[in-house]
């Protein structure tokens, strides 16, 4: 379930062993396979990565995911900032 804070999503992350995961705050899910799920969530870009990677459950209105299979690993990507015209950067 995706908890909301007024207008935001509030982001939850619980793990189950190593076979079950639950995130709230989902936004999107970009892309998926037996190896690899990358969803955006309110705090960010979540990549999960593992064996068997299966979605149970997926509810956008909601915000919630639900993933079975073998999670190796939760990772945030970081998002970049705009980089600007090569002149904007050599003048900073």
């Amino acid at each position: 379930m995706a908890y909301e804070t007024g207008q935001q999503l509030y982001h939850r992350v619980e793990l189950e062993g190593r076979d079950k995961l639950t995130v709230s705050g989902v936004e999107d899910v970009e892309r998926f396979d037996e190896g690899c799920i990358v969803m955006a969530t309110c705090e960010g870009t979540l990549v999960v990565t593992g064996e068997g990677l299966h979605i149970g459950k997926l509810s956008l209105d909601g915000g919630e995911l639900q993933v079975d299979g073998r999670v190796e690993a939760l990772t945030y990507e970081e998002q970049q900032a705009p980089r600007g015209s090569w002149l904007t950067r050599l003048l900073g």
